[in-house]
């Protein structure tokens, strides 16, 4: 048996075609579950540090660094505040280094449950968006461990199907971006296929196929369609945007011309929205602080940028800031963060204004948030939106008959007045956000 998965940047999901008829795998009450997996892990004993001749050089440097700036302070609290700094740091790279080797798989959780146990435990290994660190240079521990990660998923999505099905799934046709998220162009698209490629072998599937999402999205529309159109296929996912030109409906077999991808998605919407509105609240333009730190905090599904945000030392800035920011290095802080900014951008679709409550950083700390503040942080990716669909305009020579809008971003009215006015006098379709790229996913993998 072989099904289609969707395996996204922020959600993921399974389908099939039995008898003609389209099934959705369910994972527990939900057709989708959100693209994270928590491993539960032991929390390093305190009381297990030694101030070792290395550690003990790492006080003194912060005790050198804290002299001239904290002038009124003793050398006895000097030197106290700096072992805190350094335990800490050696309680984080504890954590690291016992994640290092994730051989607990059995005791994993998957969507929200994963997200929920992370935030409730404070404790364990909590990892987004996988799929999205693929397309970068990876040293050969931490690419073990994302193809650990993943196939650790997809294994999770084959054994739902085959209790579902009722029979044994070994072919799978994963979904892949026109252009993945990458640090090395073209050759980190290959490295992500490669691995991809890979993780489903572990995951107990033999036969293993891609296709670009927003063909896999024409197919889907294809059978909608009793008469012959030219399409516009918009997918707006997660982490990227790809569009298809393609020939569907009417009986004859989908053409698909070309395609254009854009390494961006709705994630990066949240990354703007939490930049622009959240981040001054804890220096961002107010206090002297590196832009990049507060980039590093905003990276939740970026785990080298999550650990070098970690790793910063923040006892010198001035309050309110500093101890806000220290607020935010706790175990879970920038990822209850990020899941306001995604639920602030959902609410600021239909209404005005949103408040969002950061009583876990500060007590009483709430910041309000309007469209405008929205459409300011997303303003970089809007722009990089509408010179893609002005390419795209541009390359194929003609007006599409129709545009049919997919994909789980696709559903803010923002995007879809964007896509719009790039094409005013196209009627839009928007399809069903997040099911369109896994049922053309389940027509191919029937095929």
């Amino acid at each position: 048996m072989r099904i289609g998965i969707d395996f996204g940047t922020s959600y993921s999901a399974a389908a099939a075609l039995v008898d003609g008829r389209l099934e959705l795998i369910r994972f527990g009450d939900a057709r989708q579950f959100r693209t994270a997996v928590f491993f539960p892990e032991q929390i390093p004993n305190p009381e297990d540090f030694q101030l070792t001749p290395a550690l003990a050089a790492q006080v003194e440097s912060i005790v050198r660094a804290s002299r001239q700036q904290r002038a009124q302070a003793t050398e006895t609290q000097l030197r106290r505040d700096a072992i805190r700094v350094v335990r800490r740091q050696w309680m984080e790279e504890q954590t690291r280094s016992a994640s290092t080797v994730i051989d607990r798989f059995q005791q994993a959780l998957f969507g929200e449950e994963a997200v929920e146990a992370y935030l409730d435990e404070g404790a364990g290994h909590l990892i987004e968006s996988p799929k999205s660190m693929l397309g970068y240079r990876l040293d050969a521990p931490v690419r073990k461990i994302i193809v650990n990660i993943a196939a650790h998923i997809l294994e999770h999505m084959r054994l739902a199907a085959t209790r579902q099905l009722g029979v044994s799934v070994r072919g799978v046709v994963i979904g892949r971006p026109v252009e993945f998220r990458s640090s090395m162009g073209a050759a980190g698209g290959e490295q992500a296929l490669e691995l991809l490629r890979e993780a489903a072998g572990m995951a107990g599937f033999d036969d293993v196929s891609f296709l670009e999402e927003p063909a896999a999205a024409a197919m889907h529309y294809h059978l909608q369609l009793t008469e012959r159109q030219r399409t516009l296929i918009v997918d707006i996912g997660g982490g990227t945007t790809d569009l298809a030109w393609a020939e569907l409906g009417g009986g004859e077999a989908p053409h698909i011309h070309r395609s254009w991808g854009l390494a961006k998605g709705g994630t990066d919407l949240d990354i703007g929205l939490n930049l622009h509105s959240f981040m001054p609240h804890f220096g961002k333009g107010e206090a002297p602080i590196p832009a990049h730190h507060f980039v590093e905090a905003a990276s939740v599904h970026i785990l080298p940028k999550q650990r070098e945000f970690r790793q910063q030392n923040y006892r010198l800035v001035d309050e309110p800031f500093g101890s806000r920011l220290r607020a935010l290095q706790e175990l879970g802080a920038t990822t209850r963060l990020n899941r306001l900014a995604e639920r602030i951008k959902i609410e600021l679709g239909e209404a005005a204004q949103s408040r969002a409550l950061l009583d876990f950083i500060e007590n009483d700390l709430a910041v309000d948030v309007d469209r405008d503040d929205f459409l300011l942080g997303a303003d970089d990716f809007l722009k990089r939106l509408q010179q893609l669909l002005a390419q795209a305009r541009e390359d194929m020579g003609e007006a599409p008959g129709g545009i049919f809008l997919t994909g789980g971003s696709s559903r803010s009215p923002h995007l879809q007045a964007c896509v719009q006015a790039c094409f005013p006098e196209i009627p839009l379709v928007c399809g069903e956000a997040s099911l369109g790229v896994v049922s053309g996913l389940a027509v191919a993998a029937a095929g």
